[in-house]
């Protein structure tokens, strides 16, 4: 079901894992699928080394981590530091000496214990604690489904769950964001055919995102808002609410009436489309990860929104590199009269020439039918939707949701409240 270029490398990269796609980007690095470290379990220590600065643990003969004794005083977990019901910090960081040494350690079959020159303060940390969070190096767990990558094979088998699932147990509601987290998107099957119950499903996972557009939206293609959403044109491939500072992170589309022709609804895997541009091309890879492009809200006399500042196509995390976010609607975009370097607009106009191309490939696209009954949610983050052209009446309800609210359930139904504490503190 996935594609193929799932575990494909550029060859310049060929030193890098398999389940890794990575370019430079500058002194940055830029991963479309992570490399995962298994925690060992269960976890035990080989040797402790103490420096007037820091404590080295070993794990294994050739995996050992790094702590500053700096970092592991900020970090005490005791009561005098952590507030046990609240979790926020009561230790106060200024007043820890740059230089803070320990005048004893001891060690455990449980942790290691640390006495403090400063405050005589005394502080505990267990070995499955310091293995978590350990940053040199640093150990990425994976608790959540793997993004898999797909193409347009992934219709004769994709992601579906019935709506009494979703409604009857938050183990319902963990199947079906599991499957929203690996995918991108879902089908929910067994809709009730009214919004009311549309917008129920919808908030089985998080509060409903209001907007200029409103909170739940029940709409025809009347104009009632000016936006090509509220016409029977064909819209490509794009992502919504690129104009937010913070876009939209899930979107629910469910056809209630529709009497007419045509209207299919189209997908693509952005993460999919991204990859395949950063093998192909990874300069327009890298120049979309750079340039910023100014985008708008202005059709309705009463709105002008635009994003704090302008956002480039690809977002990464700053400190892994990973893709995390893609951004994109030519149709929304402004006028792009702030450069840099003036030189990049021809590069830049290439670059999208060349990721359009592949967002318009065949065997990237699925292309369904809604019918009543059936919705469709979507990672707006992720995946890129638009819809053939139609005729006749349509009508459509659906919503947003904010992409932390989103998190937040995904975590929370898939690990529980403790697992997810402990990746914490």
């Amino acid at each position: 079901m996935a594609s193929n270029l799932h575990g494909m490398v550029l060859k310049a990269l060929r030193f890098f894992p398999r389940q890794t796609l990575t370019i430079k980007r500058g002194q940055h690095m830029a991963s479309i699928v992570p490399k995962t470290i298994v925690e060992k379990n269960p976890i035990h220590y080989d040797q402790v080394l103490i420096s007037p600065t820091s404590v080295r643990v070993s794990w294994t003969d050739t995996i050992a981590s790094t702590y500053h004794n700096i970092w592991l005083r900020d970090h005490c977990q005791c009561e005098q530091c952590l507030h046990p019901l609240t979790k926020q910090r009561l230790l106060n960081t200024f007043e820890i000496p740059s230089d803070i040494k320990s005048t004893a350690i001891e060690q455990s079959k449980d942790g290691l214990t640390i006495h403090w020159n400063h405050q005589t303060h005394t502080s505990f940390y267990p070995w499955s604690w310091l293995q978590r969070h350990s940053y040199n190096p640093r150990f990425q767990k994976t608790f959540l489904p793997k993004k898999q990558l797909w193409n347009h094979e992934i219709q004769q088998n994709p992601p579906v769950i019935e709506y009494d699932t979703v409604m009857k147990s938050d183990d319902g509601v963990a199947e079906w964001t599991s499957k929203i987290e690996k995918y991108g998107f879902c089908f929910i099957d067994g809709i009730p055919i009214n919004p009311e119950s549309t917008q129920k499903l919808l908030c089985r996972i998080a509060f409903i995102r209001t907007t200029h557009y409103g909170g739940f939206w029940d709409f025809t293609s009347n104009l009632a808002k000016a936006d090509l959403a509220y016409t029977g044109l064909k819209i490509g491939a794009h992502t919504d609410t690129t104009y937010f500072t913070d876009p939209a992170g899930l979107q629910l589309f469910h056809l209630l009436e529709f009497d007419g022709e045509g209207g299919k609804s189209l997908l693509v895997d952005g993460f999919r489309a991204a990859q395949i541009l950063c093998e192909e091309d990874p300069n327009a890879y890298r120049i979309l990860s750079h340039i910023p492009i100014p985008s708008h809200s202005s059709g309705n006399k009463e709105t002008f929104i635009q994003p704090s500042m302008p956002r480039s196509i690809f977002t990464h995390d700053n400190s892994t590199g990973q893709l995390q976010q893609i951004r994109w609607n030519n149709e929304d975009r402004s006028i792009m009269d702030r450069w840099s370097d003036p030189n990049d607009v021809t590069l830049f106009y290439d670059a999208i020439r060349k990721w359009n191309e592949i967002l318009t490939r065949k065997d990237g696209e699925i292309w369904e039918q809604l019918r009543p009954g059936r919705a469709v949610i979507f990672d707006n983050w992720r995946v890129l939707h638009g819809r053939s052209a139609f005729t006749g009446h349509r009508r459509m309800c659906g919503g947003y949701i904010n992409r932390d609210d989103y998190v937040s359930r995904l975590r929370l139904t898939n690990l529980g409240r403790e697992r997810l504490l402990k990746t914490l503190f």
